[in-house]
């Protein structure tokens, strides 16, 4: 599904920071790597698989990140013009394969100075020079008067160790005014929400999941789209609540196709499934 180019979008300009990337999927489900009879080109990334999905939404976005030089680069960078996303903060070099890891990020600083929010993960604080990076462009967001949305997503196997991801995680965790983690989704269950005035528990929308991936990212995604130009629904409940069952049914529909990506809904399929829920 196509959109409008991002920078033409009604609305502030949310910027995601940090990893896109293609993941090999088994075409059959449940079996070992070794066993699968071939895989799917499945693009994805969380930080870009957000910026997507703000797009879908009818918000404005833009992703900024290196990817290498290369086909697979250059396919990532046009599924994200195709969805609608700014990708002049995208930086590619022939020295990078595309992959989870890389070397260093290009810092655009224009995009962060427009930027009145600036998304980003944990992913880029695993290794230097990108860590320095990553907090770099935190500063330069915050100075610029943007909101900062932090999901510090775990992924162990490329930490050096789990003492390691705790201590980069939580260098940065007092920094951003939106944690994913104190917007806890519970996948089948909902999401619970704790502020500094108030907590809760969202009910969750009964579906069947086909594929959960880019479920978080989706529910992310339409969280700071409504949130980008009303900061102040983090002080009101009632607004909270409404916007947080907008994004769980996000997720919800999001696990109801393979991929992250392609099922990334738009504001119209949210409306059409939220009318037919009753819970």
């Amino acid at each position: 599904m196509a959109a409008n180019n991002g920078v033409a979008k009604e609305g502030g300009l949310i910027v995601s920071f940090g990893e896109m990337l293609i993941d090999f999927v088994p075409t059959v489900s449940g079996v070992s790597l070794a066993e699968a009879p071939g895989f799917l080109k499945a693009p994805g990334g969380a930080p870009a698989n957000v910026a997507i999905a703000v797009s879908r939404l009818g918000g404005k976005s833009a992703f900024v990140g290196k990817l290498g030089d290369d086909e697979f680069g250059h396919m990532l960078a046009g599924i994200l013009k195709e969805n609608g996303v700014s990708g002049e903060g995208i930086n590619f070099d022939k020295g990078a394969r595309t992959a989870l890891a890389f070397k260093s990020v290009h810092l655009h600083v224009v995009l962060y100075n427009c930027a009145k929010v600036f998304h980003y993960g944990s992913i880029s604080l695993i290794v230097e020079p990108c860590r320095s990076a990553h907090l770099k462009a935190m500063e330069v967001a915050k100075d610029a008067g943007a909101l900062l949305s932090y999901d510090p997503n775990l992924r162990l196997p490329l930490w050096p160790s789990p003492e390691e991801a705790r201590e980069q995680i939580m260098s940065i965790w007092d920094k951003a005014e939106v944690i994913k983690l104190l917007l806890v989704t519970l996948g089948d269950k909902g999401c619970n929400y704790y502020t500094k005035h108030f907590h809760g528990t969202i009910g969750a929308f009964a579906v069947k999941a086909v594929d959960t991936t880019g479920a978080g990212d989706s529910f992310v995604g339409a969280l700071l789209t409504k949130l980008v130009d009303d900061h102040s629904v983090l002080e009101d409940e009632g607004k909270l609540r409404e916007l947080l069952r907008f994004s769980c049914a996000c997720g919800a529909i999001t696990t109801t196709k393979k991929g992250a990506i392609p099922a990334l809904p738009s504001v119209s399929e949210v409306h059409t499934f939220l009318d037919a829920s009753h819970n």
